[in-house]
């Protein structure tokens, strides 16, 4: 199939990812091998070396990781732009970035993310989506369908097969055959074998924003009018603060959902934060990185400055702050 329009996709690898990113790497490729002009979507890679948070084991070597990456970029033809910093970037920092580089290079852009898989039907469906909205609402968000999530309020983003499932809160409640938790780990044979079924999609209009930050995608219409993640988000919060922009400059915005194609968050993915010196070994990945004093911080802070964004009286936090 032929698209009609332009897409850029982009993702930032921490080096502590770099065991996990293969697979959201092979799910973008198998996206772009369903198109005869592939070249109309730049996928878009930042690998960061960084150490000032977390820092790596002495048993391992920096530069393998970094060669590593380098060699996944090679799967991918004429329609990839990369780098690799040694500066510390948050996702706040680089989606900020990703937002501006190319909103006027393309006409929707996607937040990619390391422990995503995206559907194979991806880039057909966004485009023709695009073409038929891209007049009568030309400013607008999109997001595929998830997994069973954390309250009721996330039913309008969750996939028809698993909205009925019970929510496990406690991780000793999960077990190895909940397929349908975002404790689950799925694989991209699993997410093809849901999406692949789909005869006719199901796509809603939501009357009130719902996303998070995994698989987001917004016409550059949105960013060229002037939305982006604010500076003072330094670390997380991106998604949400992203959010509360949307609705402050343009207000509510149509927010198109794909209800029935499944694009996987594996949250909880295994091999999502290796090779960290000093981390916690067991527990979920929100506990291990809360085993990291400066991360609970951080979090705190990021989150604190999201939800002042508008306040007069409120002075930002930053980095330096969470280092005092």
């Amino acid at each position: 199939m032929k698209i009609n329009n332009k897409f850029a996709i982009g993702c930032l690898v921490q080096w502590y990812e770099i065991d996990m990113v293969e697979e959201y790497v092979n799910s973008v490729e198998q996206a772009l091998n369903e198109l005869e002009n592939s070249e109309n979507v730049t996928v878009d890679f930042t690998f960061t070396t960084n150490q000032e948070l977390e820092k790596i084991k002495k048993n391992i070597d920096i530069n393998v990781l970094r060669f590593k990456f380098q060699n996944m970029m090679k799967k991918f033809k004429n329609n990839v732009e990369w780098r690799v910093t040694n500066e510390l970037t948050t996702i706040a920092d680089y989606r900020r970035w990703f937002n501006d580089y190319y909103c006027e290079k393309v006409d929707v852009l996607m937040w990619g993310e390391t422990d995503a898989l995206i559907p194979r039907q991806t880039f057909q469906i966004l485009d023709n989506l695009h073409t038929n909205v891209k007049d009568s609402t030309p400013k607008y968000t999109t997001f595929f369908s998830t997994c069973k999530m954390w309250d009721d309020s996330w039913k309008v983003l969750e996939h028809p097969e698993f909205t009925d499932k019970p929510f496990y809160d406690k991780p000793e409640q999960f077990k190895p055959e909940h397929w349908w938790s975002l404790r689950y780990t799925m694989t991209i044979d699993e997410m093809n074998s849901f999406n692949d079924k789909v005869e006719e999609l199901d796509i809603k209009v939501l009357n009130q924003h719902k996303f998070n930050g995994c698989g987001l995608v917004f016409s550059s219409e949105v960013i060229k009018s002037g939305v982006n993640i604010p500076k003072s988000i330094f670390f997380v919060h991106e998604d949400t603060s992203f959010m509360i922009m949307i609705q402050k400059v343009l207000g509510m915005i149509p927010q198109y959902v794909v209800k029935n194609i499944l694009l996987v968050h594996n949250r909880n993915h295994p091999k999502k934060r290796m090779h960290v010196r000093g981390e916690r070994i067991d527990g979920t990945m929100n506990e291990k990185r809360r085993s990291n004093e400066w991360y609970v911080k951080a979090n705190h802070m990021s989150e604190q400055n999201c939800y002042n964004l508008f306040n007069p009286n409120y002075k930002s936090y930053t980095w330096g702050d969470v280092w005092k």
